[in-house]
């Protein structure tokens, strides 16, 4: 077997194989062999297909960037055909005829995909432990959080099973699980990487699908090879000057960049070791040439929250009626009580509050940009707290029976606006979106944004830090992030601990 298999990234282990040196069926080997002795422990992938694989790699791979390199697939929006897809629910299972466009684009850089990922269900919470799968742990401490929504995708690259995997962001879901995992998490602008053929956007454009790695380069040639038009796009948006990749090899420019220190969910406290991560990265910042200056985002933080959860409920809710069609009402009951309760008050919303809420991120758009006409990009930590244990985030039982009680009284009073109205709402999701404070601000404005694994915690658990661009400038994104990796700055993963 290939011992040296966690030593390279995808490009290293792909420039392997062209030269002949190790076949894809080596590496797969060493993959599965990873996969074999850490997932028991980890839980960060749900299904497999090895047979498949072994068939692909005895075959011939497309020879892209990634020829030969084992891969993962997240399973929640990535398609992947006549395998099945359950989004982290116990309502779902579904075997999809055809690929989804993002999936043909990546098969066709030569990865040999053989297995999908742990996620919460339908990607609604920031950490993975859905009730389908049960929880994923956190490569550098079992017991612990490993974010969400992409925590299996995350725990999977940390701890060695493979060196990239396909993740999804729509309120931190890439950038989130990098960061407690210690990975390279990148969020392309909006409209970058497709999301059809059977979605035009997610979540009002929220939601952007890449992956998550443990180099910068390898999210660079992956984002190269999967951006660009599809059909039905509602989005068209100009490619960048030469390539990603050249870009994360390359020193940026002097950068004036804005220290975005002040949360945007209220209420919300930063961990002095975070807030010590976010100095010191400020000062190699500017050790390296770059200008670091406090400054904020003009944002009114009692809307922003609220913005937010009006959209997500309302797609809550039509993903939730689309089961129903199609799967029939005994599927319902199994959803988890967060998901009903959110489904609930989705359909208590009106049209009007939804054209409410999109202004509302049209306003914080706008904001943002005036900020981003001054400064090139924004520094800030991704999730103001390292992992936290499992049974922290999710619903205690005390609020899942209180969930069950609304979705019973709904039947007669109109739970819905009165969650909204009377701080009930608030109360019960402060503590997931007090840990979304600042990933959130990439899904709301559309711009790219990346975490960067560069601090560990007193109780060896990896901190991360945010760097959110100008929109559709993932190329300063990837210069710098390059440089600081080159910088020796990154942590080292869960593997090398």
């Amino acid at each position: 077997m290939f011992k040296e298999y966690t030593q390279y990234d995808a490009l290293g282990l792909a420039k392997l194989v062209n030269l002949g040196e190790v076949s894809a069926k080596e590496l797969l080997d060493a993959a599965t062999h990873q996969a074999n002795t850490l997932n028991p422990k980890l839980n960060a992938i749900i299904h497999r297909f090895d047979e498949r694989a072994y068939n692909a790699a005895q075959a011939e791979l497309p020879a892209g960037a990634f020829n030969g390199v084992p891969y993962l697939l997240k399973d929640l929006s990535f398609y992947f055909a006549d395998e099945p897809i359950t989004m982290g629910s116990r309502s779902v299972n579904v075997v999809p005829e055809n690929d989804s466009e993002i999936v043909k684009r990546m098969k066709a850089t030569g990865v040999n995909t053989f297995g999908k990922t742990n996620t919460p269900e339908f990607g609604l919470i920031i950490t993975t432990e859905p009730k389908a799968h049960g929880a994923t742990h956190n490569p550098f401490k079992k017991g612990y959080s490993s974010g969400g929504s992409s925590g299996g995708s995350a725990a999977a690259v940390a701890s060695g099973i493979v060196p990239m995997a396909g993740a999804g962001d729509g309120g931190g879901s890439i950038r989130f699980p990098a960061a407690w995992c210690g990975a390279f998490g990148f969020k392309p602008s909006r409209g970058r990487n497709p999301m059809g053929p059977s979605f035009g956007e997610g979540w009002e454009g929220a939601v952007a699908d890449h992956v998550i790695t443990r180099s910068v380069r390898d999210s660079a040639a992956m984002l190269d090879a999967t951006s660009g038009a599809e059909i039905g796009a509602p989005y068209v948006i100009a490619p960048p000057d030469g390539t990603f990749l050249q870009a994360a090899m390359r020193a940026p420019r002097q950068l004036t960049i804005a220290l975005h220190q002040q949360p945007l969910v209220a209420n919300t406290v930063i961990d002095k070791e975070v807030l010590n991560v976010l100095e010191q990265t400020a000062k190699q910042l500017e050790a390296m040439g770059h200008r670091v200056v406090p400054a904020e985002p003009n944002i009114n933080i009692e809307q922003f929250w609220h913005d937010f959860l009006v959209v997500v409920c309302t797609h809550t809710a039509f993903t939730i009626d689309n089961i129903e069609r199609t799967f029939g009402s005994e599927h319902i009951k199994n959803l988890e009580p967060q998901t009903y309760n959110m489904a609930m008050l989705g359909r208590s919303l009106s049209a009007v509050d939804l054209a409410h809420a999109k202004q509302g991120w049209h306003d914080s758009q706008y904001q943002t940009g005036l900020l981003l006409d001054i400064y090139d990009m924004i520094l800030c930590p991704t999730v103001p707290t390292p992992a936290v244990k499992h049974g922290v985030l999710p619903p205690s039982r005390m609020d899942e029976m209180l969930m069950r009680s609304a979705g019973l009284l709904n039947k007669g009073i109109d739970m819905g606006k009165y969650a909204f109205s009377s701080g009930m709402i608030e109360k019960l999701s402060q503590a997931v979106l007090g840990k979304m404070a600042f990933t959130l601000l990439g899904n709301v404005t559309g711009l790219p944004a990346m975490s960067l694994p560069v601090g560990m915690s007193k109780k060896g658990l990896p901190i991360g830090m945010q760097l959110i661009g100008r929109m559709n400038d993932e190329t300063t994104l990837f210069s710098i992030a390059g440089e600081m990796e080159r910088a020796g700055l990154f942590t080292k993963a869960a593997f090398e601990k």
